[in-house]
């Protein structure tokens, strides 16, 4: 990806400050998302860079990895699956539980989501990695299921916080915007 490129789509994310509490500042998408030619961009440097991985299916986490994951899978021609909360997906189900500052939470897939498909090779997708802990419940879920996360990408990570980190000890890692 270009500087330029990168300018686009960075300009095109909005800073929220002291959102949610004092002395966070939040990265906004909806502005990226409503910018046809910045979400154009966006879209258009991930399908080509993932063109050559020959992907069986795209893994997009609740809520924000569903706009980016369907999106890139119509492109590349491969399916999308949601990764969930827990409680939201209607079939049978397999979870993970990952730990946050105050407690625990879960994410959860469906245990076909990959269509036995042997090592179906997927791509994990979000718009944030922060400490990790979603992402490398997601990516362990996949795993699970026999099928293989590829990598996990994501347009924004919080340098500052050690999630990518930790999750480059279970799957390859693409941030295209780093956060210091």
């Amino acid at each position: 990806m270009t500087q330029e490129e990168k300018k686009i789509i960075n300009d095109a994310i909005r800073d929220i400050p002291d959102f949610p509490k004092p002395g966070i500042i939040f990265k906004d998408i909806t502005t990226l998302l409503n910018d046809k030619d910045a979400y154009g961009v966006l879209m258009n440097h991930l399908a080509k860079r993932y063109k050559s991985y020959d992907l069986d299916f795209i893994a997009g986490i609740d809520a924000r990895g569903f706009i980016f994951g369907a999106a890139l899978a119509q492109m590349l021609g491969c399916g999308f699956v949601p990764i969930r909360k827990k409680g939201k997906l209607p079939y049978t189900t397999i979870s993970e539980k990952y730990s946050l500052e105050y407690g625990f939470d879960e994410v959860e897939i469906h245990i076909d989501a990959f269509r036995d498909i042997k090592n179906a090779k997927v791509l994990l997708i979000d718009d944030l990695i922060a400490t990790g802990g979603t992402a490398n419940a997601a990516a362990s879920l996949i795993n699970k299921t026999g099928a293989k996360c590829e990598e996990a990408c994501f347009i924004l990570g919080l340098n500052f916080l050690d999630g990518q980190d930790k999750l480059k000890k279970q799957t390859k890692v693409y941030t295209l915007i780093g956060i210091d």
